[in-house]
């Protein structure tokens, strides 16, 4: 598809938090839809909010025009601005096509306050330019690295996690990634493979002793990416199967956590760029004979069924690939996020059944 993603992890100090000083536990996570080197060109969009106690800029002109043309970062909840003024700076540096018109980045959050001294501010525009500087295809780190450096799900370990599925429509195979930030969760809900794991996993959760917040909190941004080409309504659709996906393992939706969903499709390209004259003084004729028409090829609605399969799914897998790679994490005043215990997990799911020797 196209889709790069880096990293920038500021992970430094111990001890006591003083303000400013740290201990600092956070970073920036950079996706740029078509990689460097297609930034400017659209890319067919929808968003959807399963629960707004969060924040993504640029959802505003998504949903106006269905499409969007710049890098998405995701760092926490007070850095939100550091990273919309170092998309625009990149871009302007990179020179590209956005920066001589408007740029609208998009940026979403999550709170890392329990680990970060998250007001310190100590994410600035350098890192979120450094974050996309670092884009690059294939593997990628899951886990507490880039914006999920301080994440907690199911009070483990959170952070990055991906996954991807392959589906079959209208005669061709069609890639579905997800990206999650996950910071969400309580763990009485932690379900794995259809299993209620975080029921017999109570013990060791520190989190939920701390008073400042409720069982659940935390917030969880998800990008869906795709090369099915796709209207921006089927984005918004596929956008709204993701609660599916992290339904299954065990979230029933806290009211503290904003779950924020951004959908694209990289097909298509060129299709939706918005244009205008070439010069504000144009003449009636040289805006009458710009080509002022385009066509968008799209998968038929009645076969999107195996899309959103696959984005559930790949949602699904994601959120378990992140408690999979999540470690332990000592933040300021010894705040303290256990790893999930795998070797009970995988002893739990084998007495269920879901696991053979």
């Amino acid at each position: 598809m196209g889709v790069t993603v880096g990293y920038e992890t500021l992970v430094r100090g111990s001890g006591p938090l003083v303000q400013g000083v740290g201990p600092v536990r956070t970073g920036v996570t950079a996706i740029l839809p078509r990689g460097r080197e297609g930034v400017g060109t659209a890319v067919v969009a929808g968003a959807f909010s399963f629960n707004g106690n969060g924040e993504m800029t640029g959802t505003t002109w998504i949903e106006e025009s269905g499409s969007f043309n710049t890098p998405i970062l995701i760092t926490n909840t007070h850095s939100v601005g550091a990273c919309h003024e170092g998309s625009i700076r990149w871009m302007v540096e990179q020179n590209t096509q956005p920066a001589h018109q408007w740029m609208l980045p998009v940026v979403a959050e999550t709170w890392d306050g329990y680990v970060n001294d998250l007001n310190g501010f100590h994410i600035r525009p350098e890192h979120a330019i450094r974050a996309l500087d670092a884009a690059h295809t294939g593997p990628i780190e899951e886990g507490a690295v880039g914006g999920g450096t301080g994440m907690i799900c199911y009070g483990f370990g959170g952070g990055s996690g991906t996954s991807s599925r392959i589906a079959q429509t209208a005669g061709k195979d069609y890639t579905v990634g997800v990206f999650i930030q996950a910071n969400f969760g309580d763990r009485r809900e932690l379900t794995i493979a259809g299993v209620p794991v975080g029921l017999e996993l109570l013990d060791d959760n520190p989190v939920e002793d701390w008073w400042y917040t409720a069982p659940g909190s935390g917030s969880a941004i998800i990008i869906v990416a795709t090369d099915a080409p796709l209207l921006p309504g089927q984005c918004k659709a596929l956008a709204r199967r993701v609660p599916v996906g992290l339904g299954r393992t065990g979230t029933t939706g806290s009211h503290f956590s904003g779950d924020l969903i951004l959908a694209f499709s990289t097909a298509n390209p060129g299709a939706v760029n918005s244009s205008m004259p070439a010069s504000p003084y144009a003449t009636a004729d040289e805006i009458a004979s710009a080509d002022a028409l385009d066509q968008l090829q799209f998968v038929r609605w009645g076969h999107m069924d195996s899309l959103f399969e696959a984005a559930v799914e790949a949602t699904e897998e994601a959120v378990l690939n992140v408690l999979a790679a999540g470690s332990t994490t000592i933040g300021y005043d010894d705040h303290r996020v256990p790893e999930m215990p795998k070797d009970r997990v995988m002893t739990l799911l084998t007495a269920a059944g879901r696991i053979t020797k």
